[in-house]
């Protein structure tokens, strides 16, 4: 007779017979499509909950920018970049809006978790570093979604602005290229930040300005090179003015180089997260 093989001898007992990974040895494989779900949606009815103060609220408040400042400073029928002023400045109020209240989000996350004790809702979930990332990322840029759509469309049915679309994929690629910017920037400040006063200050002293001395309420071109050369290392200014590009096809800077521009600074920032994250840097100590 021919040789057969000899069967594995085994005790016959479950446990024995079941395979458990190695201590630290990850047993979900691939993305926990499931997990990242989940802290997404906790982040979106975080913010949906209050949504008078976190939506409805900033729309409002970019609205009145509007009526004041073309109030203030659009009779006369002026232009710019040969377009009514209230149509010049409603896409970067728009644009700007919709930065601000990303970083809003993703900068309250984890720092609530850090004062509260609650961070470790974070931490001990299976969700990987990117995953953890993504979700606080992909939660703030619907934030700034649902407030831009909010802002365009109390825009579009006050009188007098003219906010229709030229450029799609302008108003999708800036609109979202600034919104994951400002989510990537508030991460950061809530991994640095130990309390609120740390995170008021970089809205107060760097978010503010930046996005106030982008050109949302003016052109560059009239301003004197040096502060031209100034506002072109603002990143601000190329979200704002592609996604300007988007409404007027006119821009203050050549379009492709600034999707470029936007695109490196998200790499960068994604990689530091992620860096800072891994590492556990005023998060575990």
């Amino acid at each position: 007779m021919l040789d057969q093989p000899e069967k594995e001898q085994t005790t016959g007992s479950p446990v024995n017979a079941m395979r458990f990974a190695e201590p630290g040895v990850p047993i979900i494989r691939g993305v926990n499509w499931a997990g990242f779900l989940a802290l997404y949606w906790k982040e979106v009815r975080r913010f949906v909950k209050v949504q008078l103060q976190t939506i409805w609220a900033p729309s409002i408040t970019t609205l009145l920018f509007l009526i004041i400042f073309t109030v203030a400073m659009g009779r006369g029928d002026r232009t710019v970049l040969g377009v009514p002023f209230a149509d010049f400045i409603a896409p970067g109020l728009i644009c700007m809006g919709m930065l601000q209240n990303a970083f809003a989000n993703s900068s309250f996350s984890m720092l609530v978790g850090k004062i509260q004790g609650t961070i470790i809702d974070y931490l001990t979930p299976p969700l990987s570093v990117g995953e953890l990332l993504a979700a606080l990322v992909a939660s703030s840029m619907t934030r700034a979604i649902l407030v831009g759509f909010a802002v365009w469309l109390a825009m579009f049915i006050w009188p007098g602005v003219n906010v229709g679309v030229s450029h799609w994929w302008a108003v999708i690629w800036f609109g979202l290229m600034g919104a994951a910017m400002l989510s990537l920037l508030g991460v950061l400040t809530s991994i640095w930040a130990e309390k609120f006063d740390h995170a008021a200050a970089v809205s107060n002293f760097v978010v503010a300005p930046l996005a106030l001395l982008s050109g949302t309420f003016y052109s560059i071109d009239r301003l004197s090179p040096a502060f031209q050369a100034v506002s072109h290392v603002n990143p601000f200014f190329y979200a704002i003015s592609g996604f300007r590009y988007g409404f007027l096809a006119e821009a203050d800077s050549p379009v492709v180089q600034g999707a470029l521009i936007l695109l490196a600074i998200n790499i960068g920032l994604t990689l530091l997260c992620y860096f800072l994250l891994k590492s556990g840097w005023k998060i575990k100590s």
